[in-house]
């Protein structure tokens, strides 16, 4: 009843864990066997140290953050990930079409598919600040690995991003990263984190989420795996029915732990048999249809 696939990854259920979430060793990638499919922290082709402390704040509608996509670089993170029994997604950015193509063939033996990250609102020159024009030929240059590529997007421009990314032969379209934010602690007068600017998630950013996965989904013909603020399987319905194929879950690990995956399955298989859908795929983009 919750299975579904998107291009050559079947997964047992449309819930994944999102790139950045406890995704750095095997042992807490391997956790969330309850997910359909485990997206690995966003690696580059060298290391990266990150951003300076303060990078994690609490708000009252969800996390602010700004790590800086640290991480240990490709040649050790598959030393790391090595011999994971996970349907794994391998998130990657970079620079340039090189940098990408370089960290995809060392990923590909690992993983069922890539996840480009061309969204992180606060790494300077990557992410977000990925050149439009190049999302085309950098998709068909990671297209030629062998792996479905999905593409993770942020809000800014986004329909114009997921059209070149379409152009270049994507597999699926990822939307949204946390919103580009910040908070100013009054007794200092000073922005909160280190890095000033951060990017927001949590439950807050819902609304903004549903509205961008409907309109890719209203304007292209092509998956889309929604994000942001996802905490029960009402949301998980929502995104699905805006015309999501699959969706991502990140903060509320943070409130709920690993066992979320399991109790929104059961609780959205339930969902499904109260209303009388014999499949999770009856529901997708009924919202556009109606």
């Amino acid at each position: 009843m919750l299975e579904t696939k998107i291009a050559s990854v079947k997964m047992k259920n449309p819930l994944m864990l999102a790139s950045g979430i406890l995704g750095l060793t095997k042992e807490s990638l391997e956790k969330f066997k309850d997910a359909g499919a485990v997206v690995t922290k966003s690696i580059g082709k060298k290391e990266r140290k990150g951003y300076k402390n303060p990078v994690f704040y609490e708000l009252s509608c969800g996390i602010l953050n700004a790590i800086g996509l640290a991480n240990p670089g490709i040649d050790e993170y598959i030393k790391e990930i090595k011999g994971a029994r996970i349907n794994l997604i391998g998130s990657i950015f970079g620079k340039n079409e090189e940098e990408f193509l370089y960290v995809a063939e060392k990923f590909k033996p690992y993983v069922k598919a890539f996840e480009l990250n061309m969204s992180c609102p606060h790494a300077k020159k990557l992410g977000m600040e990925y050149s439009t024009r190049k999302i085309r030929e950098t998709v068909e240059l990671i297209k030629q690995v062998g792996k479905p590529v999905f593409v993770k997007l942020g809000v800014e421009n986004i329909l114009r991003r997921a059209e070149k990314a379409i152009e270049g032969g994507a597999d699926g379209i990822v939307a949204i990263n946390s919103i580009k934010a910040m908070a100013i602690c009054i007794d200092v007068a000073k922005p909160v984190l280190g890095n000033k600017i951060g990017g927001y998630s949590g439950e807050a950013i819902k609304p903004i989420g549903i509205r961008c996965v409907y309109e890719i989904a209203a304007n292209f013909d092509i998956p889309v795996i929604g994000v942001g603020g996802i905490t029960n399987e009402k949301d998980v319905i929502e995104y699905m029915m805006a015309g999501a194929h699959a969706v991502q879950i990140g903060t509320a690990i943070y409130y709920e732990g690993e066992g979320i995956f399991k109790k929104i399955a059961k609780k959205l298989k339930r969902w499904l048999e109260e209303n009388g859908y014999n499949s999770i795929k009856d529901i997708i983009g009924l919202a556009l249809k109606n």
